[in-house]
């Protein structure tokens, strides 16, 4: 499928923004503020969210408009058309496509299936730390029919009514779960640290240290230690 690449899943979807002007601000300008006050790294809400490899949100206002292809040697375009008029070469121009509507953009990729993603967004995003309702709601409050959005069943069928497929989804990562690969990330950072600060040691120190390093990274275990989620930096 276009949207899954082994066990992963892309997910893009973009939410018509309402046309309306509150206390003096688009509601495209207060969803774009919203969405640039949100805590990045370990800190985001996304990083909330089971089994996310990597999300964005943004405000789309327009589809950039892309004029001639560059000129060569052999064939330049611009030159050609300049012994026509001005109407000729005009009608000859790609034609511009504008959007009716400001969207909200939301682009994710993850691992395992979307109605269980989307649950889990819906139930892990809709309240902040502090326990106020600023999540999903928040962000989506002034997309067109969001306000028909009133548990994770009515979210999953509205972001779904949202989405566009994938036609060329690279999954930039493996087939593990998020979990795992955090492990991965952990063992490697920590590795590095073992091989730089063992240098030179004997082989009989070198393997007692070993042992020690393996009982304090616990391989085995995915919970902990371990890289978290949205985690940048070791």
């Amino acid at each position: 499928m276009a949207n899954t690449s082994g066990k992963a899943t892309a997910l893009t979807v973009l939410s018509p923004i309402v046309n309306q002007i509150i206390d003096g601000k688009s509601c495209a300008d207060i969803t774009r503020e919203r969405c640039y006050r949100l805590p990045i790294h370990e800190k985001s809400p996304l990083a909330k969210v089971p089994n996310t490899y990597l999300a964005r949100l943004f405000v789309l206002d327009n589809v950039y408009y892309e004029s001639l292809t560059a000129s060569d040697s052999i064939f330049n375009f611009s030159e050609i058309t300049s012994i026509f008029s001005d109407s000729a070469r005009l009608k000859a121009l790609p034609r511009k496509d504008q959007l009716k509507s400001k969207y909200l953009v939301f682009s994710t990729n993850f691992h395992g299936d979307l109605d269980e993603y989307l649950t889990g967004m819906w139930e892990k995003w809709s309240y902040d730390d502090n326990g106020q309702q600023r999540g999903v709601q928040h962000i989506w409050e002034h997309c067109v029919a969001f306000d028909g959005v009133k548990d994770s069943s009515s979210f999953i069928s509205y972001m779904k009514r949202c989405q566009l497929d994938a036609t060329l989804f690279f999954n930039g990562s493996t087939d593990d779960s998020l979990q795992e690969q955090l492990k991965s990330l952990y063992l490697k950072q920590e590795f590095s640290k073992f091989a730089a600060a063992n240098q030179g040691k004997s082989a009989a120190d070198l393997q007692q240290a070993f042992k020690v390093f393996i009982e304090k990274v616990q391989p085995e275990n995915l919970d902990q230690p371990s890289w978290v989620p949205g985690q940048s930096t070791p």
